[in-house]
Protein backbone atom coordinates (compact mmCIF):
# COMPACT_ATOMS: atom_id res chain seq x y z
CA UNK A 1 0.00 0.00 0.00
CA UNK A 2 1.00 3.77 0.00
CA UNK A 3 2.45 5.91 2.63
CA UNK A 4 1.08 9.17 3.91
CA UNK A 5 4.79 10.21 3.18
CA UNK A 6 4.68 9.24 -0.63
CA UNK A 7 4.38 6.80 -3.16
CA UNK A 8 5.74 3.89 -4.29
CA UNK A 9 6.91 3.41 -7.98
CA UNK A 10 4.70 0.64 -9.32
CA UNK A 11 1.84 2.92 -7.80
CA UNK A 12 2.99 5.68 -10.05
CA UNK A 13 3.41 3.57 -12.83
CA UNK A 14 6.74 4.03 -13.05
CA UNK A 15 7.15 8.15 -12.92
CA UNK A 16 6.50 11.23 -11.29
CA UNK A 17 3.55 13.34 -12.92
CA UNK A 18 4.46 16.84 -13.79
CA UNK A 19 2.71 20.24 -12.24
CA UNK A 20 0.92 20.97 -15.04
CA UNK A 21 -0.84 17.56 -14.82
CA UNK A 22 -1.31 17.40 -11.22
CA UNK A 23 -3.06 20.74 -12.01
CA UNK A 24 -5.27 19.71 -14.70
CA UNK A 25 -6.15 16.20 -12.77
CA UNK A 26 -6.95 18.20 -9.46
CA UNK A 27 -9.69 20.42 -11.67
CA UNK A 28 -13.67 19.63 -11.85
CA UNK A 29 -13.84 18.71 -15.31
CA UNK A 30 -11.06 15.97 -14.41
CA UNK A 31 -13.08 13.97 -12.67
CA UNK A 32 -13.27 10.63 -13.71
CA UNK A 33 -16.21 9.18 -11.96
CA UNK A 34 -17.08 5.41 -13.11
CA UNK A 35 -19.27 2.76 -11.72
CA UNK A 36 -18.27 -0.14 -9.67
CA UNK A 37 -19.50 -3.45 -11.26
CA UNK A 38 -21.62 -6.08 -9.28
CA UNK A 39 -20.46 -9.12 -8.95
CA UNK A 40 -21.61 -12.16 -7.58
CA UNK A 41 -20.44 -12.41 -3.52
CA UNK A 42 -19.54 -15.52 -1.88
CA UNK A 43 -21.92 -15.59 1.47
CA UNK A 44 -18.95 -15.32 3.47
CA UNK A 45 -17.76 -11.79 1.94
CA UNK A 46 -21.22 -10.69 1.99
CA UNK A 47 -21.28 -11.50 5.32
CA UNK A 48 -18.37 -9.90 6.44
CA UNK A 49 -18.85 -6.54 3.76
CA UNK A 50 -22.30 -6.41 5.32
CA UNK A 51 -21.38 -6.64 8.91
CA UNK A 52 -18.70 -3.89 8.15
CA UNK A 53 -21.41 -1.25 6.81
CA UNK A 54 -23.74 -1.78 9.96
CA UNK A 55 -21.17 -0.93 12.46
CA UNK A 56 -22.87 1.92 13.82
CA UNK A 57 -19.93 3.47 15.71
CA UNK A 58 -19.62 7.07 15.76
CA UNK A 59 -16.65 8.38 13.92
CA UNK A 60 -14.79 9.50 17.51
CA UNK A 61 -10.91 8.64 16.46
CA UNK A 62 -9.28 6.91 19.37
CA UNK A 63 -5.40 7.71 20.17
CA UNK A 64 -2.99 5.77 22.12
CA UNK A 65 -1.40 8.09 23.70
CA UNK A 66 -1.04 12.53 23.45
CA UNK A 67 1.50 12.63 21.04
CA UNK A 68 -0.67 10.90 18.47
CA UNK A 69 -3.75 13.49 18.95
CA UNK A 70 -1.39 16.38 18.33
CA UNK A 71 -0.39 14.68 15.31
CA UNK A 72 -4.05 13.98 14.38
CA UNK A 73 -4.77 17.85 14.99
CA UNK A 74 -1.81 18.85 13.16
CA UNK A 75 -3.27 17.00 10.18
CA UNK A 76 -6.89 18.01 10.75
CA UNK A 77 -5.88 22.21 10.72
CA UNK A 78 -3.89 21.47 7.66
CA UNK A 79 -6.64 19.37 5.75
CA UNK A 80 -8.45 21.92 6.73
CA UNK A 81 -7.11 25.03 4.96
CA UNK A 82 -6.49 22.59 1.80
CA UNK A 83 -10.00 21.81 1.93
CA UNK A 84 -10.92 25.50 2.20
CA UNK A 85 -11.97 25.99 -1.47
CA UNK A 86 -14.08 22.50 -1.79
CA UNK A 87 -16.12 22.81 1.25
CA UNK A 88 -16.70 26.33 2.74
CA UNK A 89 -18.41 25.93 5.54
CA UNK A 90 -15.55 25.35 8.77
CA UNK A 91 -18.10 22.61 10.56
CA UNK A 92 -18.98 20.93 7.45
CA UNK A 93 -15.74 21.01 6.30
CA UNK A 94 -13.97 19.43 9.75
CA UNK A 95 -17.43 17.28 10.26
CA UNK A 96 -15.97 15.14 6.46
CA UNK A 97 -12.09 14.82 7.62
CA UNK A 98 -12.75 13.27 10.52
CA UNK A 99 -14.98 11.12 8.77
CA UNK A 100 -13.05 10.03 6.16
CA UNK A 101 -9.97 10.37 8.29
CA UNK A 102 -12.04 7.61 10.62
CA UNK A 103 -13.42 5.38 7.87
CA UNK A 104 -10.30 5.32 5.77
CA UNK A 105 -8.06 4.20 8.90
CA UNK A 106 -11.25 1.63 9.82
CA UNK A 107 -11.04 0.32 6.89
CA UNK A 108 -6.96 0.08 6.34
CA UNK A 109 -6.47 2.62 3.75
CA UNK A 110 -4.08 5.47 3.68
CA UNK A 111 -6.49 8.87 4.00
CA UNK A 112 -4.60 10.27 1.40
CA UNK A 113 -5.61 8.20 -0.78
CA UNK A 114 -9.36 7.95 0.18
CA UNK A 115 -8.92 11.69 -0.54
CA UNK A 116 -7.70 11.74 -3.57
CA UNK A 117 -10.26 9.34 -5.17
CA UNK A 118 -13.42 11.35 -3.33
CA UNK A 119 -11.62 14.36 -5.53
CA UNK A 120 -11.64 12.60 -8.19
CA UNK A 121 -15.20 11.25 -8.24
CA UNK A 122 -17.27 13.98 -7.00
CA UNK A 123 -14.91 16.60 -6.47
CA UNK A 124 -15.66 16.68 -2.41
CA UNK A 125 -19.88 16.96 -4.02
CA UNK A 126 -21.83 15.28 -1.08
CA UNK A 127 -25.06 14.78 -3.83
CA UNK A 128 -23.02 14.40 -7.39
CA UNK A 129 -24.51 11.51 -9.06
CA UNK A 130 -23.12 10.18 -12.19
CA UNK A 131 -24.51 9.04 -15.52
CA UNK A 132 -24.60 5.66 -14.49
CA UNK A 133 -26.16 6.19 -11.06
CA UNK A 134 -22.80 6.53 -8.95
CA UNK A 135 -24.04 8.65 -5.65
CA UNK A 136 -22.09 10.89 -3.36
CA UNK A 137 -18.97 11.78 -2.35
CA UNK A 138 -17.23 8.59 -3.41
CA UNK A 139 -19.47 7.51 -6.15
CA UNK A 140 -21.23 4.58 -4.89
CA UNK A 141 -23.53 2.31 -6.99
CA UNK A 142 -26.75 1.99 -5.33
CA UNK A 143 -26.59 -1.66 -5.81
CA UNK A 144 -24.45 -2.01 -2.88
CA UNK A 145 -27.15 -0.94 -0.77
CA UNK A 146 -29.20 -4.18 -2.06
CA UNK A 147 -26.14 -6.44 -1.71
CA UNK A 148 -24.61 -5.66 2.00
CA UNK A 149 -27.02 -2.47 2.92
CA UNK A 150 -30.73 -2.39 3.90
CA UNK A 151 -31.65 -1.30 -0.01
CA UNK A 152 -32.47 2.03 0.64
CA UNK A 153 -29.80 4.11 -1.80
CA UNK A 154 -30.99 7.29 -0.60
CA UNK A 155 -28.37 7.10 2.79
CA UNK A 156 -25.75 6.79 -0.17
CA UNK A 157 -26.20 10.75 0.59
CA UNK A 158 -25.61 10.66 4.04
CA UNK A 159 -21.81 11.59 4.43
CA UNK A 160 -20.91 8.78 7.18
CA UNK A 161 -22.71 6.28 5.10
CA UNK A 162 -20.91 7.23 1.56
CA UNK A 163 -17.94 7.09 3.05
CA UNK A 164 -18.56 3.80 5.18
CA UNK A 165 -19.52 1.78 1.87
CA UNK A 166 -16.24 3.64 -0.57
CA UNK A 167 -13.99 2.26 2.02
CA UNK A 168 -15.40 -0.95 2.94
CA UNK A 169 -15.74 -1.36 -1.05
CA UNK A 170 -12.51 -0.18 -1.74
CA UNK A 171 -10.90 -2.27 0.64
CA UNK A 172 -12.64 -5.29 -0.48
CA UNK A 173 -11.07 -4.81 -3.83
CA UNK A 174 -8.09 -4.19 -2.18
CA UNK A 175 -7.93 -7.32 -1.08
CA UNK A 176 -9.41 -8.87 -4.30
CA UNK A 177 -6.51 -7.53 -6.31
CA UNK A 178 -3.85 -8.78 -3.44
CA UNK A 179 -2.82 -5.31 -2.54
CA UNK A 180 -2.08 -3.81 -6.39
CA UNK A 181 -3.81 -0.55 -6.04
CA UNK A 182 -3.78 0.12 -9.63
CA UNK A 183 -6.16 -2.85 -10.28
CA UNK A 184 -7.97 -2.34 -7.25
CA UNK A 185 -8.54 1.53 -8.26
CA UNK A 186 -9.41 0.21 -12.14
CA UNK A 187 -12.03 -2.40 -10.58
CA UNK A 188 -13.31 0.45 -8.03
CA UNK A 189 -14.17 2.92 -11.30
CA UNK A 190 -15.41 -0.14 -13.53
CA UNK A 191 -12.30 0.53 -15.56
CA UNK A 192 -10.43 -2.46 -14.65
CA UNK A 193 -6.69 -2.69 -16.13
CA UNK A 194 -7.08 0.80 -17.73
CA UNK A 195 -4.63 3.72 -16.34
CA UNK A 196 -6.42 6.67 -16.83
CA UNK A 197 -8.52 6.46 -13.16
CA UNK A 198 -5.47 5.18 -11.01
CA UNK A 199 -3.28 7.95 -12.89
CA UNK A 200 -6.06 10.43 -11.67
CA UNK A 201 -6.01 8.84 -8.06
CA UNK A 202 -2.54 8.72 -7.86
CA UNK A 203 -2.17 12.46 -9.20
CA UNK A 204 -4.86 13.73 -6.53
CA UNK A 205 -3.72 11.97 -3.71
CA UNK A 206 -0.51 13.86 -3.74
CA UNK A 207 -2.50 16.94 -2.86
CA UNK A 208 -3.19 15.52 0.75
CA UNK A 209 -0.33 13.83 1.84
CA UNK A 210 0.42 15.35 5.16
CA UNK A 211 4.21 16.12 5.99
CA UNK A 212 4.15 16.39 9.68
CA UNK A 213 6.93 19.03 10.03
CA UNK A 214 6.49 19.09 13.80
CA UNK A 215 7.02 15.59 14.39
CA UNK A 216 10.51 15.91 11.89
CA UNK A 217 11.32 18.54 14.18
CA UNK A 218 11.23 16.51 17.41
CA UNK A 219 12.98 13.41 15.47
CA UNK A 220 15.72 15.77 14.39
CA UNK A 221 16.30 16.82 18.07
CA UNK A 222 16.51 13.40 19.76
CA UNK A 223 18.71 12.67 16.70
CA UNK A 224 20.75 15.37 17.84
CA UNK A 225 20.22 14.63 21.75
CA UNK A 226 21.70 10.52 20.91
Amino acid sequence: MSLEGGLSRRQCLGGAVTAGALTMLSLPQAALAGAQIEEPLIDSVRTALSSAIHNKAPPVPQFANTEARLAYLRWLGEMSERLKKKIADAPSRIEFLQTAWYEAKRSGLEVSLVLGLVQVESNFRKFAVSSAGARGYMQVMPFWTRVIGDSDSAKLFHMQTNLRFGCVILRHYLDRENGDLYMTLGRYNGSRGKSPYPNAVFANQRLWVFNDKEREKEKDKDRSAA
